[in-house]
Protein backbone atom coordinates (compact mmCIF):
# COMPACT_ATOMS: atom_id res chain seq x y z
CA UNK A 1 0.00 0.00 0.00
CA UNK A 2 1.10 3.66 -0.51
CA UNK A 3 2.97 4.78 2.63
CA UNK A 4 2.55 8.00 3.73
CA UNK A 5 5.15 11.02 4.33
CA UNK A 6 6.76 12.11 7.75
CA UNK A 7 4.44 13.56 10.37
CA UNK A 8 6.42 12.99 13.66
CA UNK A 9 7.83 16.70 14.12
CA UNK A 10 4.60 17.89 13.03
CA UNK A 11 3.71 17.23 16.60
CA UNK A 12 6.92 18.76 18.79
CA UNK A 13 6.34 21.93 16.40
CA UNK A 14 3.64 24.68 17.29
CA UNK A 15 3.02 27.97 15.18
CA UNK A 16 4.36 31.03 16.60
CA UNK A 17 1.08 32.66 15.79
CA UNK A 18 -1.27 30.42 17.54
CA UNK A 19 -3.48 32.43 20.17
CA UNK A 20 -4.88 30.84 23.30
CA UNK A 21 -7.75 28.02 23.58
CA UNK A 22 -10.70 29.80 24.91
CA UNK A 23 -11.58 28.49 28.60
CA UNK A 24 -13.45 25.49 28.14
CA UNK A 25 -15.00 22.76 30.45
CA UNK A 26 -11.67 19.93 29.55
CA UNK A 27 -12.76 16.27 28.18
CA UNK A 28 -12.99 13.33 30.22
CA UNK A 29 -10.02 11.72 29.85
CA UNK A 30 -9.05 8.68 30.02
CA UNK A 31 -6.62 8.32 33.52
CA UNK A 32 -4.25 5.57 31.94
CA UNK A 33 -3.78 8.77 28.99
CA UNK A 34 -3.25 10.88 31.76
CA UNK A 35 0.65 9.28 33.24
CA UNK A 36 2.75 11.42 34.68
CA UNK A 37 5.49 9.78 33.57
CA UNK A 38 4.40 9.84 29.70
CA UNK A 39 3.38 11.94 27.53
CA UNK A 40 2.65 11.86 23.82
CA UNK A 41 1.76 14.45 21.28
CA UNK A 42 -1.84 13.56 20.92
CA UNK A 43 -2.44 14.81 24.40
CA UNK A 44 -2.23 18.37 23.35
CA UNK A 45 -5.65 17.96 21.36
CA UNK A 46 -7.42 18.48 24.60
CA UNK A 47 -7.49 22.20 24.54
CA UNK A 48 -9.60 21.84 21.42
CA UNK A 49 -12.58 20.39 23.27
CA UNK A 50 -15.61 21.72 22.08
CA UNK A 51 -13.83 23.42 19.14
CA UNK A 52 -16.10 23.98 16.37
CA UNK A 53 -16.34 25.37 12.95
CA UNK A 54 -14.98 29.08 12.70
CA UNK A 55 -13.04 28.50 15.73
CA UNK A 56 -9.24 29.77 16.32
CA UNK A 57 -7.02 27.80 18.01
CA UNK A 58 -3.45 27.27 18.66
CA UNK A 59 -3.43 23.16 18.17
CA UNK A 60 -5.65 22.95 14.87
CA UNK A 61 -3.22 23.06 12.54
CA UNK A 62 -2.00 19.37 14.17
CA UNK A 63 -5.11 17.85 14.12
CA UNK A 64 -5.37 18.89 10.69
CA UNK A 65 -2.08 17.00 10.17
CA UNK A 66 -3.02 14.09 12.28
CA UNK A 67 -6.35 13.79 10.30
CA UNK A 68 -4.01 14.10 6.89
CA UNK A 69 -2.57 11.06 8.35
CA UNK A 70 -5.09 8.73 9.09
CA UNK A 71 -7.46 9.32 5.97
CA UNK A 72 -10.06 11.85 6.66
CA UNK A 73 -8.34 14.91 5.03
CA UNK A 74 -7.76 14.72 1.10
CA UNK A 75 -4.83 16.28 -0.88
CA UNK A 76 -1.23 17.04 -0.10
CA UNK A 77 0.13 17.14 3.02
CA UNK A 78 1.18 20.83 3.94
CA UNK A 79 3.00 21.65 6.61
CA UNK A 80 1.50 25.59 7.05
CA UNK A 81 -1.82 24.29 7.79
CA UNK A 82 -3.61 27.34 9.60
CA UNK A 83 -5.30 27.66 13.00
CA UNK A 84 -8.91 27.75 11.60
CA UNK A 85 -11.30 25.72 12.39
CA UNK A 86 -12.83 25.48 8.24
CA UNK A 87 -14.86 23.87 6.56
CA UNK A 88 -13.01 21.27 5.68
CA UNK A 89 -11.77 19.91 8.96
CA UNK A 90 -15.61 19.71 9.87
CA UNK A 91 -16.10 17.75 7.16
CA UNK A 92 -12.77 15.37 8.53
CA UNK A 93 -14.39 15.54 12.15
CA UNK A 94 -17.91 14.17 10.83
CA UNK A 95 -16.18 11.68 8.74
CA UNK A 96 -14.24 10.27 11.87
CA UNK A 97 -17.07 10.58 14.07
CA UNK A 98 -19.01 7.98 11.79
CA UNK A 99 -15.98 5.70 11.15
CA UNK A 100 -15.42 5.51 15.17
CA UNK A 101 -19.48 5.21 16.51
CA UNK A 102 -19.38 7.97 17.67
CA UNK A 103 -22.19 11.20 17.89
CA UNK A 104 -21.93 12.62 14.35
CA UNK A 105 -21.81 16.50 15.20
CA UNK A 106 -18.91 18.16 13.06
CA UNK A 107 -17.64 19.53 16.41
CA UNK A 108 -14.72 18.31 18.80
CA UNK A 109 -16.99 17.46 21.80
CA UNK A 110 -15.32 15.42 24.70
CA UNK A 111 -15.63 11.89 23.58
CA UNK A 112 -14.56 12.59 19.62
CA UNK A 113 -11.23 14.22 21.59
CA UNK A 114 -10.92 11.30 23.96
CA UNK A 115 -11.01 9.07 20.91
CA UNK A 116 -8.50 11.09 18.85
CA UNK A 117 -5.95 11.01 21.67
CA UNK A 118 -6.22 7.29 22.38
CA UNK A 119 -3.32 5.26 20.99
CA UNK A 120 -4.27 3.38 17.72
CA UNK A 121 -2.67 1.48 14.42
CA UNK A 122 -0.41 3.66 12.12
CA UNK A 123 -2.34 2.44 8.94
CA UNK A 124 -5.15 4.51 7.66
CA UNK A 125 -8.48 4.27 8.08
CA UNK A 126 -9.39 4.22 4.95
CA UNK A 127 -12.02 6.90 4.51
CA UNK A 128 -11.05 7.93 0.88
CA UNK A 129 -12.63 7.19 -2.37
CA UNK A 130 -11.55 3.52 -4.22
CA UNK A 131 -11.32 1.33 -1.24
CA UNK A 132 -14.00 -1.04 -1.13
CA UNK A 133 -16.12 -1.02 2.09
CA UNK A 134 -19.08 -3.18 3.48
CA UNK A 135 -21.21 -2.22 6.25
CA UNK A 136 -18.67 -3.01 8.68
CA UNK A 137 -15.30 -4.41 7.68
CA UNK A 138 -12.64 -2.96 4.87
CA UNK A 139 -10.38 -4.07 2.28
CA UNK A 140 -7.37 -2.20 1.12
CA UNK A 141 -7.60 -0.79 -2.88
CA UNK A 142 -7.42 -3.73 -5.68
CA UNK A 143 -8.35 -6.63 -2.67
CA UNK A 144 -5.01 -7.42 -1.88
CA UNK A 145 -4.21 -10.81 -0.58
CA UNK A 146 -2.23 -13.69 -0.39
CA UNK A 147 -2.54 -15.71 -3.72
CA UNK A 148 -1.50 -18.87 -3.41
CA UNK A 149 -3.68 -23.14 -3.63
CA UNK A 150 -5.44 -23.22 -0.63
CA UNK A 151 -4.86 -24.45 1.79
CA UNK A 152 -1.96 -22.49 2.13
CA UNK A 153 0.91 -21.79 4.62
CA UNK A 154 2.72 -17.95 5.31
CA UNK A 155 5.96 -18.18 7.35
CA UNK A 156 6.47 -15.43 10.09
CA UNK A 157 10.31 -14.59 11.83
CA UNK A 158 11.54 -11.97 13.98
CA UNK A 159 14.22 -9.62 13.91
CA UNK A 160 16.66 -10.90 16.11
CA UNK A 161 18.27 -7.23 15.80
CA UNK A 162 14.96 -5.60 16.29
CA UNK A 163 13.41 -7.11 19.90
CA UNK A 164 12.83 -5.11 22.95
CA UNK A 165 15.59 -5.81 26.09
CA UNK A 166 12.96 -6.24 28.70
CA UNK A 167 11.16 -9.38 27.31
CA UNK A 168 12.56 -12.44 26.17
CA UNK A 169 11.64 -14.21 22.41
CA UNK A 170 10.08 -16.45 24.22
CA UNK A 171 7.10 -14.25 25.78
CA UNK A 172 7.36 -12.71 22.34
CA UNK A 173 7.00 -16.01 20.24
CA UNK A 174 4.23 -17.19 22.15
CA UNK A 175 2.22 -14.36 22.33
CA UNK A 176 2.16 -14.30 18.19
CA UNK A 177 2.08 -17.73 17.91
CA UNK A 178 -1.43 -17.17 20.05
CA UNK A 179 -2.39 -14.23 17.89
CA UNK A 180 -1.85 -15.94 14.63
CA UNK A 181 -3.83 -19.18 16.01
CA UNK A 182 -6.71 -17.19 16.27
CA UNK A 183 -6.87 -16.20 12.37
CA UNK A 184 -5.80 -19.38 11.66
CA UNK A 185 -8.85 -20.87 13.67
CA UNK A 186 -11.34 -19.30 10.90
CA UNK A 187 -9.61 -19.57 7.19
CA UNK A 188 -7.50 -22.53 5.54
CA UNK A 189 -3.96 -20.72 6.56
CA UNK A 190 -1.18 -21.85 8.19
CA UNK A 191 1.32 -19.93 10.07
CA UNK A 192 4.53 -21.77 10.88
CA UNK A 193 7.55 -19.78 12.64
CA UNK A 194 10.98 -19.48 11.16
CA UNK A 195 14.04 -18.59 11.69
CA UNK A 196 15.14 -17.41 8.79
CA UNK A 197 14.08 -14.00 8.79
CA UNK A 198 15.06 -12.98 5.35
CA UNK A 199 12.80 -15.52 3.64
CA UNK A 200 10.16 -15.60 5.70
CA UNK A 201 6.45 -14.36 4.25
CA UNK A 202 5.78 -12.07 7.74
CA UNK A 203 8.63 -10.44 9.00
CA UNK A 204 8.39 -9.10 12.60
CA UNK A 205 10.13 -6.53 14.43
CA UNK A 206 10.58 -3.54 17.57
CA UNK A 207 11.55 -0.34 16.06
CA UNK A 208 12.02 3.85 17.26
CA UNK A 209 11.18 6.71 15.14
CA UNK A 210 12.43 6.65 11.66
CA UNK A 211 12.81 2.86 10.02
CA UNK A 212 13.07 3.08 6.86
CA UNK A 213 9.38 2.42 5.74
CA UNK A 214 7.88 6.40 5.77
CA UNK A 215 5.90 6.26 8.95
CA UNK A 216 7.79 6.75 11.58
CA UNK A 217 7.08 5.84 15.20
CA UNK A 218 6.38 8.70 17.80
CA UNK A 219 7.19 7.36 21.31
CA UNK A 220 4.96 6.34 24.06
CA UNK A 221 1.70 5.34 22.94
CA UNK A 222 0.58 7.30 19.94
CA UNK A 223 0.92 5.06 17.42
CA UNK A 224 1.75 1.34 18.61
CA UNK A 225 2.24 -0.40 15.54
CA UNK A 226 1.96 -0.61 11.50
CA UNK A 227 1.53 -3.61 9.14
CA UNK A 228 1.28 -3.68 5.13
CA UNK A 229 -0.92 -5.43 3.19
CA UNK A 230 -0.35 -8.11 1.01
CA UNK A 231 2.05 -8.99 0.14
CA UNK A 232 4.30 -6.92 1.47
CA UNK A 233 4.81 -8.79 5.01
CA UNK A 234 6.45 -5.78 6.77
CA UNK A 235 4.62 -6.07 10.54
CA UNK A 236 6.43 -3.30 12.52
CA UNK A 237 6.02 -2.69 16.40
CA UNK A 238 6.74 0.70 18.18
CA UNK A 239 10.09 -0.18 20.36
CA UNK A 240 9.40 2.59 22.81
CA UNK A 241 5.87 1.05 23.67
CA UNK A 242 5.59 -0.77 26.74
CA UNK A 243 4.80 -3.79 25.79
CA UNK A 244 3.29 -6.97 27.98
CA UNK A 245 2.39 -10.17 28.00
CA UNK A 246 1.08 -10.30 31.54
CA UNK A 247 -0.92 -6.89 33.32
CA UNK A 248 -0.02 -9.03 36.66
CA UNK A 249 3.37 -8.77 36.07
CA UNK A 250 3.61 -5.85 33.74
CA UNK A 251 1.99 -2.73 36.59
CA UNK A 252 3.05 0.15 34.33
CA UNK A 253 -0.15 2.83 33.66
CA UNK A 254 0.53 2.59 29.50
CA UNK A 255 1.53 -0.97 28.76
CA UNK A 256 0.05 -1.95 25.98
CA UNK A 257 -0.89 -5.83 25.59
CA UNK A 258 1.30 -7.64 22.89
CA UNK A 259 -1.03 -9.78 21.97
CA UNK A 260 -3.44 -7.73 21.09
CA UNK A 261 -1.59 -5.81 18.78
CA UNK A 262 -0.67 -8.57 16.85
CA UNK A 263 -4.22 -10.29 16.68
CA UNK A 264 -5.04 -6.50 15.15
CA UNK A 265 -1.85 -6.17 12.68
CA UNK A 266 -2.16 -9.61 11.45
CA UNK A 267 -5.34 -8.76 9.88
CA UNK A 268 -3.87 -6.17 7.89
CA UNK A 269 -0.73 -8.64 6.80
CA UNK A 270 -4.08 -10.91 5.37
CA UNK A 271 -5.59 -7.95 3.70
CA UNK A 272 -8.21 -6.46 6.11
CA UNK A 273 -8.12 -2.28 6.63
CA UNK A 274 -10.06 -0.78 9.85
CA UNK A 275 -13.57 -2.11 10.93
CA UNK A 276 -15.90 0.91 11.83
CA UNK A 277 -17.18 -1.95 14.44
CA UNK A 278 -16.28 -0.92 17.85
CA UNK A 279 -15.95 -4.42 19.56
CA UNK A 280 -13.86 -5.79 16.70
CA UNK A 281 -10.51 -6.74 16.41
CA UNK A 282 -9.61 -4.48 13.24
CA UNK A 283 -10.99 -1.85 15.01
CA UNK A 284 -7.98 0.65 14.96
CA UNK A 285 -7.52 1.78 18.20
CA UNK A 286 -6.60 0.08 21.96
CA UNK A 287 -6.46 1.72 25.31
CA UNK A 288 -3.63 0.73 27.61
CA UNK A 289 -4.19 -2.27 29.48
CA UNK A 290 -7.00 -3.26 27.30
CA UNK A 291 -7.04 -5.95 26.02
CA UNK A 292 -8.70 -7.62 22.56
CA UNK A 293 -8.00 -11.30 22.22
CA UNK A 294 -10.72 -12.86 20.50
CA UNK A 295 -11.92 -12.15 16.54
CA UNK A 296 -15.31 -10.90 16.31
CA UNK A 297 -18.03 -11.81 13.53
CA UNK A 298 -17.07 -9.30 11.65
CA UNK A 299 -13.90 -10.55 11.43
CA UNK A 300 -14.33 -13.66 10.21
CA UNK A 301 -16.49 -12.49 7.95
CA UNK A 302 -13.64 -9.63 6.18
CA UNK A 303 -11.37 -12.69 6.15
CA UNK A 304 -13.52 -15.48 4.73
CA UNK A 305 -13.78 -12.90 1.74
CA UNK A 306 -10.44 -13.11 1.23
CA UNK A 307 -9.72 -16.85 2.05
CA UNK A 308 -12.80 -18.57 2.51
CA UNK A 309 -13.48 -21.00 5.63
CA UNK A 310 -11.40 -23.11 7.77
CA UNK A 311 -13.27 -26.36 7.26
CA UNK A 312 -13.62 -26.77 10.85
CA UNK A 313 -15.34 -23.51 11.85
CA UNK A 314 -18.39 -22.90 12.76
CA UNK A 315 -20.31 -19.79 14.14
CA UNK A 316 -21.49 -21.53 17.14
CA UNK A 317 -17.41 -22.68 17.67
CA UNK A 318 -16.69 -18.84 17.49
CA UNK A 319 -19.28 -18.01 20.35
CA UNK A 320 -18.02 -20.57 22.72
CA UNK A 321 -15.07 -19.61 22.75
CA UNK A 322 -15.46 -16.16 23.12
CA UNK A 323 -17.70 -17.05 25.87
CA UNK A 324 -14.77 -18.85 27.80
CA UNK A 325 -12.43 -16.38 27.34
CA UNK A 326 -11.16 -12.65 28.57
CA UNK A 327 -12.34 -11.00 24.95
CA UNK A 328 -12.67 -7.23 24.89
CA UNK A 329 -16.31 -8.41 22.49
CA UNK A 330 -19.95 -9.52 24.03
CA UNK A 331 -20.47 -12.64 22.87
CA UNK A 332 -24.11 -11.10 22.25
CA UNK A 333 -23.57 -9.88 19.12
CA UNK A 334 -22.51 -13.01 18.10
CA UNK A 335 -25.86 -14.50 19.66
CA UNK A 336 -27.72 -11.75 17.62
CA UNK A 337 -25.98 -11.82 14.21
CA UNK A 338 -26.20 -15.79 14.38
CA UNK A 339 -29.93 -15.90 15.07
CA UNK A 340 -30.38 -13.28 12.14
CA UNK A 341 -28.44 -15.90 9.56
CA UNK A 342 -31.09 -18.79 10.68
CA UNK A 343 -33.62 -16.41 9.98
CA UNK A 344 -32.76 -15.70 6.53
CA UNK A 345 -32.11 -18.83 5.86
CA UNK A 346 -35.16 -19.71 6.90
CA UNK A 347 -37.20 -18.04 5.15
CA UNK A 348 -36.63 -19.36 1.65
CA UNK A 349 -36.91 -22.81 3.00
CA UNK A 350 -40.38 -21.72 4.60
CA UNK A 351 -41.73 -20.56 1.36
CA UNK A 352 -40.54 -23.89 -0.43
CA UNK A 353 -43.17 -25.83 1.80
CA UNK A 354 -46.05 -23.61 1.73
Amino acid sequence: MLLFLTYSSLFFLLPLSCTPSPATAKPTIPTNLKSNNYTHGWRRFEKLVHAKRGSHICGISLLKSYFHRFGYLSGQQDRNYSEEFDSDLELAVIRYQEKHGLEVSGTLDPKTISAIMSPRCGISDSVKSGLHTTERYVYFPGHPRWFRQIPMTLTYAFSAENLIPYMSLEDISSAFRRAFSKWESVIPVRFEETGDYGSADIRIGFYGGEHGDGQPFDGVLGVLAHAFSPPSGKFHLDADERWAVDFEREKSKVAVDLESVALHEIGHVLGLAHSTVREAVMYPSLKPREKKLDLTLDDVEGVQALYGSNPNFTVESLQEYSETSNSYHPAVDLRHRSTKWAMFLAVPILYFFM
